[in-house]
């Protein structure tokens, strides 16, 4: 295997929820489709507080909220409200222009709760970067997995390690959730030309090389290395066809600056479709 290539991720905040994001990075803008990748750290949330992220913008991508533990509520300008829970994928693809709301759903204000998971975005073709805004969530049992000599392969979206996820992706992707026990191994297969893997939790080799926790490695094209979990083990596995530079700006993702211009003029003109019952929103950073 060539040399280990890692991402370590910044520390972010955000609302009060402790983020590690190693993407994009300097060294790696994106992985596949994959261009943004969030681990939202576990974090015990008291009564009377918890997530809460106010009505805010996206274009020219599509957003997967995944959980571990805790519990979200998605609202969006579509219409949209959904109780989000562990192991369910929650897919908005923003098109032409999306606003939406994330929190801790009101039922478990009153009590303490715990949140950990993964949300990530995945950047449109260019020739689908415009298209209608729409929602879908896929409860987990909805989902297709596989467990073999210790190894539990859960997709999460696209297709890859004889998987095949129900999440619309909209081009060639690879999202799996892989759990190992001690002693087991897996063979990543060079099934897509850009792959990486990022440790969540325990201790894993990649052909014989100790990954660093919460940290993403990136796989080289054509290698198909050996994931060994030398404990119990929980990691994300992501991959991809590129799909061509892109441009980020604050929440906003297109393939030309003139895109996210005008996305920016519209949110701070006030000229964007409105979450139902939302009043409040966050506003352009300067």
């Amino acid at each position: 295997m060539s040399e280990l290539q890692l991402i370590r991720p910044r520390a972010e905040d955000i609302a009060g929820q402790p983020i590690l994001r190693p993407l994009p990075s300097a060294r790696f803008r994106s992985i596949g489709p994959f261009v943004f990748f969030d681990h939202m750290l576990e974090q015990a949330y008291p009564a009377g507080s918890g997530m809460d992220i106010a009505q805010h913008p996206h274009i020219g991508l599509s957003t997967l909220t995944y959980l571990f533990e805790g519990q979200l509520q998605h609202k969006d300008s579509l219409g949209s409200d959904q109780l989000v829970e562990p192991g369910d994928v929650s897919w908005m693809t923003a098109g032409h222009g999306v606003a939406h709301v994330e929190r801790t759903p009101p039922a478990q204000l009153n009590q303490g709760k715990r949140l950990h998971g993964l949300q990530v975005w995945l950047a449109l073709p260019e020739n689908e970067e415009q298209c209608e805004p729409s929602y879908s969530h896929h409860p987990a049992a909805s989902l297709p997995s596989s467990e073999a000599m210790g190894v539990h392969i859960t997709l999460i979206a696209g297709s890859g390690l004889c998987l095949e996820s129900p999440v619309p992706v909209r081009s060639p992707t690879l999202y799996a959730d892989l759990r190992l026990a001690a002693g087991a191994n897996l063979l990543i297969p060079a099934e897509y030309s850009e792959r990486a893997l990022y440790l969540i939790e325990g201790e894993a080799e990649l052909d014989g090389e100790a990954l660093p926790a919460q940290a993403m490695a990136v796989i080289a094209p054509g290698e198909t290395p050996l994931l060994s979990a030398c404990g119990e083990c929980h990691l994300a596995l992501i991959g991809g066809e590129p799909i061509g530079p892109r441009r980020m700006n604050w929440n906003f993702v297109a393939s030309t600056p003139q895109l996210i211009d005008q996305a920016r003029q519209r949110w701070a003109a006030g000229d964007w479709p409105t979450v139902p019952g939302e009043t409040t929103r966050i506003e352009l950073p300067r």
